[in-house]
């Protein structure tokens, strides 16, 4: 083969192995968004009539935890840090990434903003097919272990989040660009640790969690 032909052939490769690339991540992002069940839940954590989830994912991530100082002179754990996690689905029988969770600052934030925005980040969540974006903040609790969706007693606390800002990918993709709410179900692990603490030390609890996406009724 001359060196015309091994240019030719090198470019096909790249071309081929594009197409299936493209065709894998398009496929993936029709699987991850299809209509999801919410379990039922209590109406401090409920997403507003008006509202149907689109996507779920399962979390594996952790809760950042400082030791400070307290007003009697002791120290405690404070949860200093948002959480930090990576979601999955399934996808054809396996386990695929298409979502991290994070904190950032809200670059294009919505009504529901508080202004000016925090610039010490808000909850984030980004899609690992097409960058798109949500921020949003919590607007109803309840304690881990006091109802069905949120069974696992001494988690983190299961959360009904609003959004407060969204942004399309780079590229135009739109996966969480229109999401309005977010709730975090089955929360397992990731409570405040019960070890003695010196001002200053730092503790990563892991924890595992379902989070739906929720976007407005067209």
């Amino acid at each position: 083969m001359n060196y015309l032909n091994q240019q030719y052939a090198r470019i096909r490769k790249a071309l081929m192995t594009a197409a299936v690339v493209a065709c894998t991540f398009g496929a993936a992002s029709q699987a991850v968004a299809q209509k999801v069940t919410p379990p039922p839940t209590s109406t401090d954590i409920t997403v507003p009539a008006g509202n149907t989830a689109f996507l779920v994912g399962h979390a594996f991530g952790s809760q950042g935890y400082t030791c400070l100082p307290t007003a009697t002179g002791g120290t405690a754990w404070n949860p200093t840090a948002r959480p930090e996690a990576t979601l999955f689905t399934n996808f054809f029988g396996k386990q695929i990434q298409i979502i991290t969770h994070f904190a950032s600052v809200d670059t294009n934030p919505n009504d529901f903003a508080v202004k000016p925005v925090s610039l010490g980040g808000n909850a984030t969540w980004q899609s690992s097919f097409d960058s798109s974006k949500v921020w949003a903040v919590a607007t109803g609790h309840v304690d881990a272990g006091t109802e069905a969706a949120c069974p696992n007693s001494g988690s983190i606390q299961c959360l009904r989040l609003q959004s407060i800002g969204n942004q399309g990918g780079p590229n135009g993709g739109g996966l969480l660009a229109k999401t309005t709410f977010v709730q975090r179900l089955n929360t397992k692990g990731g409570s405040v640790p019960t070890t003695a603490c010196s001002v200053g030390q730092t503790q990563l609890v892991p924890y595992t969690a379902d989070y739906f996406f929720y976007h407005a009724d067209e």
